[in-house]
């Protein structure tokens, strides 16, 4: 799971898709963004089985992608707020 997200962050596309939207991005809609409280509860209920080591492949699959999800949205948020002097 480490490894691919490491080719993820370094991946030139993905800066590319996170420049066009952090360049129309609404910077304080964006900093307030937060999942709704049901996918937050599923997140939890992964991370809860994953310390257990009771993780499914899909599930697996299914964490690995709030994790791309989590990285992308942090990538957007740091990348709005330079692009904005703050």
């Amino acid at each position: 799971m480490e490894a691919e997200m490491s080719s993820t962050r370094e991946s030139p596309v993905y800066d590319e898709l996170v420049d066009l939207l952090a360049d129309s991005a609404d910077a304080a809609r964006l900093s307030s963004f937060r999942i709704s409280k049901e996918k937050q509860a599923r997140l939890d209920a992964l991370l809860e089985k994953n310390r257990g080591g009771l993780l499914a492949e899909d599930e697996s699959d299914e964490l690995d992608a709030f994790e791309h999800f989590e990285h992308l949205v942090r990538l957007l948020k740091a990348r709005t707020l330079k692009k904005q002097g703050k």
